[in-house]
């Protein structure tokens, strides 16, 4: 996603100095900040969080969407809908390891927006 948000927002080459704050507007997906090197730390990160939060717990009330809708909430919740970062010299001044992580939380989610807002000189 860091890339996409580089390429897709040609206006932060013009910011030396300042933050962008990224929002995911949706509650059964969420962004992190993350290590981005190693696909396998995308796997495991996900297949640690369908065990801490299951499907199909027999406590879950809010089920009308799916087994799979109240453990995406939960999941965005925990990870949260933002992500701000410092830009210096118009990039994003992520550590050399690091990406955003657009998470999805559905089996099956749908088109998702991101909003983009960032200030600077």
């Amino acid at each position: 996603m860091t890339e996409v948000i580089e390429s897709e927002f040609p206006e932060i080459r013009n910011i030396k100095v300042g933050l962008a704050q990224i929002f995911v507007k949706h509650t059964s997906a969420s962004l992190s900040l993350n290590e981005n090197a190693d696909p396998t730390v995308r796997a495991d990160f996900e297949s640690h969080f369908n065990e801490m939060v299951p499907e199909n717990a027999s406590y879950y009330r809010h089920t009308f969407e799916g087994p799979d809708d109240m453990p995406a909430h939960i999941k965005s919740s925990i990870l949260g809908s933002s992500v701000v970062v410092p830009i210096t010299s118009g990039r994003l001044n992520l550590g050399t390891w690091q990406g955003i992580y657009l998470c999805e939380h559905r089996d099956r989610g749908g088109q998702r927006r991101v909003v983009i807002t960032a200030i600077g000189e």
